[in-house]
Order: C-alpha cells, then sequence, then structure tokens
C-alpha cells in the first residue's frame, strides 16, 4: 500500500510512504500534480492501492478573509488533484492526527522531533541551502504516517 501525507498551506508539504521508503516534497503546486498523476498511473502502485491523508484545514479566530480565502483554495485544489488521479483521501482534522502521536500543543517544532524519533534519517530540509527543518515536512510525514496506521 502507499499512503500520502497532505499538509496544506502556506508552508505545506506532501509526503509517500510505500515498501518502507519516506519521500518527503515541500509544496509546489506542479510538482505535486506530477507526483500525483505518476501515482496513479503507476501500475505497481495501483495493485498496491494508494490512500492520502489530508489535514482538513478550518478557519481560526483572528484569520483574515483574506487566508481563509487562500487556504480553502488550496484544499480544493489538493481535492481536486486527488480525485482527478482517482486516489481515495481522508481529511483528518489536525487535533484528531496530532493526539495519536503525542502532540497536544500548536508547538510546530514538535512535529519535526516526533518524525526525527519514527523516521530516523528523514530530510526535512525544503531545499539545500535551508538551514531551518520545515514543520510543514514534518507535519506531512505524520499524515502520511497516520493514514499507514489507519487505513
Amino acid at each position: 500500500m502507499v499512503y500520502i501525507g497532505i499538509d496544506p498551506g502556506k508552508k505545506g508539504a506532501a509526503c509517500v510512504i510505500s515498501d518502507n521508503e519516506v519521500r518527503v516534497y515541500p509544496w509546489n503546486d506542479m510538482q505535486f500534480v506530477h507526483l500525483m498523476r505518476e501515482l496513479s498511473e503507476d501500475e505497481e502502485v495501483r495493485k498496491q492501492g494508494i490512500v492520502a491523508c489530508v489535514e482538513k484545514v478550518a478557519s481560526m479566530s483572528g484569520q483574515g478573509v483574506r487566508s481563509m480565502f487562500s487556504f480553502g483554495h488550496s484544499l480544493g485544489f489538493i481535492e481536486g488533484v486527488l480525485s482527478g488521479c482517482w486516489i481515495s483521501y481522508q481529511l483528518v482534522p489536525p487535533v484528531t492526527w496530532k493526539r495519536s502521536f503525542g502532540l497536544l500543543n500548536t508547538d510546530k517544532k514538535q512535529s519535526i522531533e516526533v518524525v526525527k524519533k519514527l523516521m530516523p534519517g528523514i530530510n526535512l530540509y525544503p531545499s539545500e541551502r535551508c538551514r531551518v527543518e520545515s514543520d510543514g515536512m514534518a507535519d506531512a510525514a505524520l499524515l502520511a504516517l497516520y493514514a499507514k496506521r489507519n487505513f
């Protein structure tokens, strides 16, 4: 089975877990489309099955209308690509998947720490020049692992 984790948003990411291989990608719309199409057209992957776990984003108090519209647009784009590639997916609220990993607050650095414990050697740097690990990439990896454990 192939498991996909998707963290929508400005610093979002996608993660693919297959055959004990973990690949994490910083967010890029076109790269995401190509990756999903490539996975859905791969006969071996189709035989195994594919499931995606997408963080269910919701409005939060204090967020502006523009940022919430952008969030909704991103989520719609992701759902459209997954549906167009015939990849089944589940929308999972952050509180649900975070609780399963013992992440009880909103500290983004905790996601990075948990991923490093569960997936040693994973690269969470969005590019070679980055000096700060991406919490979006960590969240995507945890969402893929959540899918592997639950679907």
